[in-house]
């Protein structure tokens, strides 16, 4: 049977397997990496389709691996946001430093349609974005100690135990993440659900590098909207980690 291409992803059903393709990290065995977002398909409304062709040409990085002198006109401290959603929290980092440059990637199109209108009415220079999986954006277009933070915002929690492997901080992307980020770099983590915190720090704890963990510091700048203010109304305790590489 032919490979599916790897960019192509079946909506999960009930009873069907996950679905699975294999990465090769940058040392040791290749390993499977369950991914961690189901395709949205579905017709793209005109107005995402108008601020796709308006915008994307403008932020989208250039194939291949990152040159972001190129991308960005200019080398400064890169962020790296995982699931950028709407954008709000990706934007006020941009606007709150301007010295630092921002990737947001993400594979749902109406949002990062939104996030780049956003983006352009708020006159923010020093975003730029990547469509697709972030495993094989950190794993083939970063390079080592390139990372000054990575973000990863109200991530989608999975919370059956079923589906624990679909959840995106694991071995594999801590492999990745800690290879990328540069001595002193942070992984930022926030989640509204208690499961997903306990599976982040557990994670850290268990994994082969070391991470110097801080929990509940919020980061001023993040503005309180999406799933953090839906979680606040709802009751729910946001968790804040921090899980910094020495220096």
């Amino acid at each position: 049977m032919p490979r599916r291409p790897l960019g192509i992803l079946r909506r999960p059903r009930r009873g069907r397997h996950l679905a699975r393709v294999t990465v090769h990290g940058t040392e040791g065995p290749a390993r499977d990496w369950i991914r961690s977002y189901a395709a949205r398909r579905g017709r793209r409304s005109a107005l995402t389709q108008e601020r796709m062709a308006r915008f994307l040409p403008q932020r989208r990085i250039p194939e291949g691996p990152l040159d972001q002198e190129a991308a960005f006109g200019r080398v400064a401290p890169l962020v790296l946001e995982i699931g950028c959603g709407h954008g709000a929290a990706a934007i006020a980092y941009c606007r709150t430093h301007p010295d630092h440059d921002l990737l947001a990637v993400d594979v749902h199109t109406p949002g990062v349609a939104r996030m780049m209108a956003a983006a352009d009415e708020a006159d923010v220079p020093n975003l730029r974005v990547a469509m697709g999986d972030a495993v094989f954006l950190l794993r083939d277009r970063l390079t080592h100690g390139s990372l000054h933070a990575v973000h990863l915002f109200f991530p989608d929690p999975w919370p059956k135990k079923g589906h624990a492997k679909r959840r995106f901080v694991s071995a594999l992307t801590l492999d990745l993440i800690a290879d990328r980020l540069a001595p002193g770099a942070a992984l930022l983590v926030a989640t509204d659900q208690d499961h997903y915190a306990e599976h982040t720090l557990a994670a850290l704890e268990g994994h082969d590098g070391r991470w110097d963990v801080v929990v509940g510091e919020r980061p001023t700048w993040r503005p309180t909207d999406g799933f953090e203010a839906k979680g606040l109304r709802a009751g729910r305790v946001i968790h804040d980690i921090r899980a910094t590489r020495p220096g």
